[in-house]
Order: structure tokens, then C-alpha cells, then sequence
């Protein structure tokens, strides 16, 4: 009877360790790696070429603008922010000697008129008188010689109404000179736009700079109603880049928005800035037309589509390996290593010509390092990806 009972209590002891055993490796057994799947499905799948540092908003027309004489500023018509038209005066210097030289000016050339009616009236009585004359040495009621005189009298008197016409043209040539002469002095905007910047107060001095120097604008006047991107895109990719390619445009300013776009322009010739790559500067339109709130100077990115394929099958491009090949989900939640032949691609996704089909679901990211075929793991949150762009 001891024996039955001391048998009996060796064997519980012997299932509860065994127990005990058989929890611990359980709970601490490792555990399948938790993995992202992706699967495979229809999209688009584009191969685009990108700036290589940020690119700018630019107006169409931007002019810094200066006055071509030096003086000092009396009137400022404008300040910044005033939206101008074609011509509108932006700001004045002192004129005062010029405004008296177009005033002397203009009274000259009255004098000069009256003076050549009058020679002009003298010389028309001096012709009706020559013609009578010879008139009357024809029938010798008067001798030769006072025909002949009065035949010069009224030629002469034509030939100083001539000489008076031509200095009307004189005083009329002067001025314009004097009027050209303000005009300098008076900064007019070239072109509708607003005024972005203004430089100088009333009663500052304004010079023209010596040559080779450019001279601070005393105005800067944008068109900002025409806007552009002008974007450095890497030498190795200019061969593939064409005028009217279509693009999309990305600011800065304005995350999440995607403005589309078209080449107009690529730079005939390769920028080289120390300590930089070598770029092709490329201008990419707005394709709609309509006025957007965009500031000149926004920093920008022109994505230009090269190449557009749609409804293929098309894998994340982050999902193959170095070696080309994608980890798909098999049997028993295990991981195969599959080979690929794939065709147009980005940096986004790459399409599929063979290997995957429609519902395979590939290894998209994980949170262990390490991960190849043949491991069992499991599978979190697996995404489609047609719909995504």
C-alpha cells in the first residue's frame, strides 16, 4: 500500500514537471515574423524623370527695373503690392531744366511757324507779281529787265519760305530731343504686372552704375500672370526629355496638391556649378490656364512622364530584392523567393511581364532583419495596390 502511494506521487510530480516544461517552450518559443504584404494587382505604371535639386516658380516676365538717368527722386507713384498696366509711371526724378527746355523748345517752334507763313505769304504776292510783270514786258508796257527782277524777287522769296519750313522741322527735331530727355527721367512700367519691389524714398539720390557693375533695381515688376517652373534636372537624363512631355508639378508651399504640367523648354546647354553635378535646366508650363494663387520664387518639383503604360500588373518596387527577386507568400504562410521579369518601372512601382500573377501577395516590408525564403511568417495589414496611383 506505501508503494501504490509513493508510485503515485512520483507520477504526479513527473506530469507536472513535464507540464510546466511544455508551457515554458510554448510561450517561450520564437515566434513567425510579423511581415507587411502587398498584392498584386492592375495599374499604371509610368517611367518619369525627376529634378535633381528644387526648382522655382518664375514669372514669365520679371523686370528689375532702373531709370537711365541718375538724379533725385521727386514723385513715387506706385508702392509695393499696386498691380500697374503697360506704361503706367512707376516713379519721377527732377526735371525741372528739362520741363523748361521743352517749354523754350515749343516756343521756338512757334516763332519759327509764324515766321514761315509770313515768308511763305511775302513769296506767293512776289510769284502773282512776277507773273503780272512778265505779263506786261510782253507787251511792252515795262522793259525786260523789270520782268527779270521781279522773276527773282519772287524766287527769292520762295526759297526763304522754304528755308523757314525746314526750321520748322528743326525746332519740331528739338523737341523731341527735350521730350526724349524726360522720358529718362520718368520710370514707366514696361509691361502689366505688380509691383514687387521698390527701391528708394522720395528726396533719395538715384545714379546709374558704371559699366560691368549692375545697378540695384529701383523697381521689380512681375507678370504673375503667367507662371512657370524652371527645374535642374541630372545630364544622363536629358537625352530622354523632350519638348511637350507632360509632367506634374509639386510645391512646397502646398503639400498634398499635384498642378500638371508640360515641357515647353529644355536649356541647349549643360549648367556647371562647383561641387555640384552638371544639369539641364528644363521649363515645365501650368496646363491650365487659369489664374492660380502662386507666389514668384516658390520652390518647386517637375516630375516629367517619359513613358506611361496602364493596366498592367505591376509590383512595388520596394518589394524586390538586390538580386531581382520578390519573396511571395506560399503554402503554410511560408515565403518563397520567386525570379521576375519586369518591364517599364519607378521609383514607386515596376511592372510585371512574368513571374507574379493577379493576387499573388509579396513581402512589402518587416519588422525583423533578415527575412528569406523558406521562413514561415505572419502576415499584417496586406494592402492592394491598384488603386494607388
Amino acid at each position: 500500500m506505501f508503494k501504490s502511494k509513493t508510485w503515485l506521487r512520483l507520477v504526479l510530480l513527473v506530469s507536472i514537471g513535464v507540464a510546466l516544461a511544455y508551457a515554458a517552450w510554448h510561450f517561450t518559443r520564437p515566434q513567425p515574423p510579423e511581415v507587411e504584404l502587398a498584392t498584386i494587382a492592375r495599374g499604371t505604371v509610368e517611367s518619369t524623370v525627376v529634378n535633381t535639386r528644387a526648382g522655382t516658380v518664375t514669372a514669365c516676365r520679371r523686370a528689375r527695373l532702373a531709370p537711365s538717368a541718375g538724379g533725385q527722386i521727386v514723385k513715387l507713384w506706385v508702392k509695393e503690392g499696386d498691380r500697374v498696366k503697360a506704361g503706367q509711371p512707376l516713379l519721377e526724378l527732377w526735371n525741372h531744366d528739362l520741363a523748361a527746355q521743352r517749354d523754350l523748345a515749343t516756343r521756338q517752334l512757334a516763332t519759327s511757324e509764324e515766321r514761315r507763313r509770313e515768308a511763305c505769304i511775302m513769296a506767293n504776292n512776289a510769284k502773282r507779281d512776277a507773273e503780272r510783270t512778265q505779263k506786261l514786258a510782253a507787251q511792252g508796257f515795262v522793259s525786260p529787265q523789270r520782268g527779270e527782277d521781279a522773276l527773282a524777287e519772287a524766287r527769292a522769296r520762295q526759297a526763304n519760305c522754304d528755308a523757314l519750313a525746314a526750321d520748322v522741322k528743326r525746332a519740331q527735331a528739338q523737341i523731341r530731343v527735350t521730350l526724349a530727355g524726360l522720358e529718362r527721367t520718368t520710370l514707366n512700367a514696361p509691361f502689366a504686372g505688380i509691383v514687387a519691389m521698390v527701391t528708394g524714398e522720395v528726396g533719395e539720390y538715384t545714379t546709374p552704375s558704371p559699366p560691368g557693375i549692375p545697378p540695384p533695381p529701383a523697381g521689380d515688376l512681375s507678370d504673375d500672370t503667367c507662371l512657370y517652373v524652371t527645374a535642374p534636372m541630372d545630364e544622363v537624363d536629358a537625352p530622354r526629355l523632350k519638348a511637350g512631355q507632360p509632367a506634374r508639378i509639386t510645391l512646397d508651399a502646398l503639400p498634398g496638391q499635384i498642378f500638371d504640367g508640360r515641357v515647353r523648354r529644355i536649356a541647349p546647354y549643360v549648367t556647371e556649378v562647383e561641387k555640384q553635378a552638371r544639369t539641364v535646366d528644363v521649363e515645365v508650363d501650368f496646363a491650365e490656364t487659369e489664374r492660380r494663387p502662386l507666389l514668384v520664387g516658390y520652390s518647386a518639383d517637375a516630375e516629367v512622364i517619359i513613358e506611361r503604360r496602364d493596366k498592367v500588373l505591376r509590383v512595388p518596387t520596394q518589394a524586390i530584392q538586390q538580386d531581382g527577386t520578390v519573396l511571395v507568400l506560399g503554402k503554410d504562410d511560408k515565403l518563397e523567393a520567386r525570379s521576375l521579369k519586369t518591364g517599364l518601372a519607378n521609383w514607386a512601382f515596376t511592372e510585371i511581364v512574368s513571374g507574379l500573377a493577379a493576387g499573388d501577395r509579396v513581402l512589402l516590408s518587416f519588422d525583423q532583419d533578415g527575412v528569406k525564403a523558406g521562413v514561415k511568417v505572419k502576415a499584417s495589414s496586406p494592402k492592394a495596390i491598384a488603386a494607388a496611383p
